[in-house]
């Protein structure tokens, strides 16, 4: 009965520690910070920040679209998983994987789809990189991105 008490504690211990070093690595670079907001024209904005991946400020804005933001929006910071889509300021959540952090998100604001990825910004599926940060103004986008709506 000693003998698996010891291995009983013993294999105890080990979960410990693994899972202790997993969590550890899954999280250790934080979550996507993602403020809303609006730019000096008055145009709804994001500001894109991720510290540990030297992702600061990262600007985009959207034109001509006759919503009024805030001046000064929420700011989520996207470390748990939830059911998408779901509802942010001006747009939608549609996809969300923070398994192990910053993850990947993906939005939907004003027909436009703007991806985090800790490689890349993918807006309207082409790439840019995070390096020197982007400054972008979206226009409104074209029918075809609108589900072919005009």
């Amino acid at each position: 009965m000693k003998r698996v008490a010891q291995v009983f504690l013993l294999a105890l211990l080990g979960y410990i520690v693994v899972y202790a070093a997993i969590e550890y690595r899954r999280t250790r670079r934080g979550p996507w910070q993602v403020s809303f907001t609006r730019s000096a024209t008055g145009d709804p904005a994001l500001i894109i920040n991720q510290p540990k991946l030297g992702i600061t400020n990262a600007k985009i804005s959207f034109l001509e679209t006759g919503f009024s933001a805030p001046a000064n929006g929420p700011t989520l910071h996207l470390r748990q998983p939830q059911p998408v889509p779901y509802d942010v300021p001006f747009g939608k959540c549609i996809f969300m994987d923070t398994t192990f952090l910053p993850g990947t998100v993906t939005f939907q604001f004003f027909g436009h789809e703007i991806e985090l990825l800790p490689r890349v910004l993918i807006i309207n599926h082409t790439e840019h990189p995070w390096q020197p940060p982007p400054m972008m103004s979206l226009p409104p986008p074209k029918p075809a991105l609108q589900g072919g709506r005009v």
